[in-house]
């Protein structure tokens, strides 16, 4: 557990008893703090409770009149589309809001550091695609490397959750924009912007928004190094922002839709080959074609981002070829789940949105498609666009009917996972790939996408 510092003594608010509240409450009771909790569901209350942490309405009348901070998680909306009641009461009242993001950077450093010989060093990983892959590759670099990790964040443990660093340890941390949006401090040493498209717009009145929420990230936190995706205008215009120069080698600019050039510090991919150019001489290079673990294009992305948060921290090129070599993937990205009589069963349940479909599309060769869930905005032609492989969509969920007459590929209304995996096996041939990539969330179906992919795993698996 990392301690909350700065606050021993003081009443802070927690909205929110999901995971990061509840592990809020323990690290500022921790650091001397006293949390006083809230949740409008009955169970979560009782869990706190449970574990001795006082309880009480925050939407009463003057709850906010000794509280010090208010500590809200990241599924309750403080500005877009309308802000919780009882965000709007703190900042009525003058009360700070913050997170358990902010609270860990405001924690994470210690006196104790003073003795290490080399500090503790976070790396900080945002974007709307790839953000779990990217860390949990950089966590396999430092465990390749020998160097002590922790990943933690949007993925693995909560922040505050993870132990105390030692000397040279690295902390990965996956951030999302609803994370970065709120929380009052943010200083990793190396920060990573993978990409950006379209999600979870209304909860940030649109793309300038949900942009600005990933850039505080560099913005606040001022990273000693950023490594930033460049393949779309908000990451060229991002890393314009923080360099002083066309020679500056603090950003580290990152592409898979082109060669990059220049004098300054460049990783990306072409044709399945990783370069590294610094001072517009090549360094280094990969070959990715045969990585079991990082299929397609938008691993490759992956691939040059981790690559290039792994050399900030110095580590050899060599080292980081041999970690990619042995990086299994993640569960429901991209997961290889059988491959039998020449025909391949692929999960990528967290594509939950249309341009994280499109690349996992553009991944495979003869796809059956298996697609369909909570259709969000925007619409389906960037996936139609990125669908020449497909030979037919298997479409699934309460609308699969509607969302199967905006796809531009010959289609079959299966409505549950079970109808379509049967009807995807019986068409499927050799050298077909089925492919779950549903380019919708899940919530329609499923309480979450790795319950999604694990009933696509069940599914198939009951079939072989």
């Amino acid at each position: 557990m990392i301690p909350v510092r700065g606050l021993k003594g003081a009443k802070i608010a927690v909205l929110g008893l999901g995971r990061s509240g509840l592990s809020a409450a323990r690290a500022l009771d921790a650091g001397g703090a006293t949390p006083i909790c809230w949740d409008d569901n009955d169970a979560a209350r009782a869990k706190a409770e449970a574990e001795g942490f006082a309880c009480a309405d925050l939407k009463r009348a003057g709850a906010f009149d000794d509280i010090a901070r208010l500590i809200v998680s990241p599924g309750i909306p403080h500005l877009y589309p309308t802000p919780n009641p009882v965000v709007a009461a703190a900042l009525a009242a003058g009360v700070p809001v913050d997170n358990d993001i902010g609270l860990f950077f405001q924690s994470f450093a210690t006196p104790e550091w003073s003795s290490f010989d080399s500090p503790p060093r976070v790396i900080a990983v945002t974007g709307s695609n790839g953000k779990s892959t990217t860390s949990a590759l950089i966590h396999h670099i430092m465990d390749a490397a020998d160097r002590p990790a922790q990943l933690a964040g949007n993925i693995g443990r909560g922040v505050l959750d993870i132990d105390p660093p030692h000397n040279g340890e690295v902390v990965v941390l996956e951030l999302s924009s609803y994370q970065t949006d709120l929380a009052r401090s943010l200083t990793p040493d190396v920060a990573v912007f993978t990409n950006l498209s379209p999600d979870h717009l209304d909860r940030h009145a649109g793309m300038g928004g949900y942009f600005a929420a990933k850039r505080r990230l560099f913005a606040e936190g001022g990273p000693d190094r950023a490594v930033i995706g460049v393949d779309e205008d908000e990451g060229r215009f991002l890393a314009g922002q923080l360099v002083e120069g066309p020679t500056d080698d603090r950003v580290i600019r990152v592409s898979v839709a082109q060669k990059l050039t220049g004098p300054g510090w460049q990783v990306f991919a072409r044709k399945g080959f990783l370069s590294e150019y610094r001072k517009g001489r090549q360094v280094a290079s990969i070959d990715l074609r045969g990585i079991d673990g990082l299929p397609g294009a938008h691993n490759h992305q992956n691939a040059c981002a981790a690559y290039a948060a792994a050399r900030a921290l110095g580590i050899a090129p060599k080292v980081i070829e041999a970690a990619f070599k042995t990086f299994a993937g993640l569960p429901h990205r991209s997961q290889l789940i059988a491959d039998a009589n020449g025909v391949r069963f692929v999960n990528d349940s967290k594509a939950t949105n249309v341009d994280s479909a499109a690349k996992a599309l553009a991944a495979f060769d003869n796809i059956r498609w298996i697609c369909g869930g909570l259709q969000k905005e925007g619409g389906l032609d960037d996936v139609n666009a990125a669908s020449g492989a497909v030979k037919k969509a298997y479409v699934i969920g309460r609308e699969a009917a509607t969302f199967a007459m905006q796809l531009d590929v010959p289609t079959q209304v299966c409505g549950t996972m079970e109808v379509a995996v049967a009807a995807a096996m019986a068409e499927a041939e050799p050298g077909d790939v089925v492919l779950l990539a549903p380019a919708a969330a899940s919530f329609d179906q499923y309480d979450s996408f790795e319950r999604r992919g694990e009933d696509f795993i069940a599914q198939v698996q009951a079939r072989l």
